[in-house]
This record gives structure tokens, sequence and C-alpha cells, in this order.
């Protein structure tokens, strides 16, 4: 057998091997991917003849206990043509629970419940308001009009007061301006602490007064 000379080089042998090596990596991610789509996906809860569990505890289509059964006898209870169905909404409990009732009011009154969830865990952001002294009337009004938009959004709010040279050694003065700024806002409010002095100048936080 005759060996005949190779003719790839050196730096397309470089380039496979870096392709090669790359590629698991490649892989490993689009799989990944895959597989947290999946897992963030909501689980539907099974109905009807889904339900494997062998005993369940039946909540009534009013809400009222059935106590527990077989899931035959749950399953009979189902009627498709007045819109109620079996739906397993506690799989973990010993036994199932399940309930009796329209799958789409469930579904309506699951994804009412999440969007309720979702509201109550956004955090409350903080917002700023910058002012100066020498601000007039007018535009100190507008930036009470911003205020006011942010507290009614439910944010907190650092009032900013500029304070340039000498303007830093009169705080009486800028203080006079900060309450006048603030009888200017139409939003119920409270004062988180007191007026800060310090860097650029004075800092003033208040928060809106949860309603009720």
């Amino acid at each position: 057998m005759i060996l005949r000379p190779c003719s790839v080089s050196i730096e397309h042998i470089k380039n496979l091997y870096a392709r090669l090596t790359k590629s698991p990596a490649t892989i490993n991610i689009s799989w990944r991917s895959k597989q947290e789509k999946v897992f963030n996906k909501p689980i539907k809860p099974r109905i009807n003849n889904e339900i494997t569990a062998p005993e369940l505890r039946v909540i009534g289509a009013q809400g009222e206990n059935l106590g527990v059964m077989p899931r035959e006898k749950a399953l009979a209870l189902v009627k498709p043509g007045e819109g109620i169905d079996l739906i397993e909404i506690s799989p973990t409990a010993k036994p199932p629970v399940a309930r009796l009732m329209s799958f789409d009011k469930f579904r309506y009154m699951q994804e009412k419940a999440e969007k309720k969830a979702k509201q109550a865990q956004k955090t409350v952001g903080l917002k700023q308001v910058q002012i100066s002294v020498r601000a007039a009337k007018n535009d100190l009004l507008i930036k009470a009009r911003q205020m006011d938009k942010f507290l009614e959004e439910g944010h907190n709010v650092d009032i900013m007061m500029r304070l340039r040279g000498a303007e830093k050694y009169n705080r009486p003065r800028a203080l006079q301006k900060l309450e006048e700024f603030i009888k200017m806002t139409t939003v119920e409010h409270k004062r988180l602490g007191e007026p800060k002095f310090g860097g650029r100048g004075m800092i003033m936080p208040i928060a809106p007064v949860s309603k009720k």
C-alpha cells in the first residue's frame, strides 16, 4: 500500500477542531433553553377522565364539601351539557382534591388570581423630582404635577433641591422653598424623613398614603 502525502493544512485542522469542540456547548445551550421553556409553562390541571387518582375529596359546584369518594363516583357527577367538569385543583393532597365547576370559569378565575398576584408583587418604584431655590412658581407647579402623577402611580418620590454656591449656606431659605413646593401637591402623601443636606443640595423623601 502506497501512502500519499496529506494535503490538509495545519490551519484547516485547527478550524475543524475548534468547530468540533464548540458544537457540544451549542447543543447544551439549545437543550437547556428548550427545557426552560417547558418548565416555565403553566401546569394545566387534570379534568374529568384525565384524573387518575382512585379516590378524591370532592368540592361541589356551590363550594360545598361532598366528602371523599371513589373516582368513578366523582366522575358520575360530571355534567358536560350543563358545563360542569371535575377539576383536580390539589393533586398533592391526600387524597387529591377535585372541584365540580366549568373548566372555562376555573381558567378565568385562575388567570384573574394570577394577574392580581403579579400586581401585588410589583415593587414600589423610586422617582425623583428636581427643583431649585431660584425656580419660578410656574416651573414649580409643573414639577408638582409631575410629582402628583408619580404619587398616584404608587411611587415613592425623592424631592431633590439643587443648591449652588452661597445657596448651600442659606438653609432656612432652602427649607422655606421646599415647604412651598410640597404644598403645591394635590395628592395625599407622607414624609419618610427629614430633609437631608449633602452633595449638590438637599433631598426630601415622600410617599403616597395607601388607600384602604
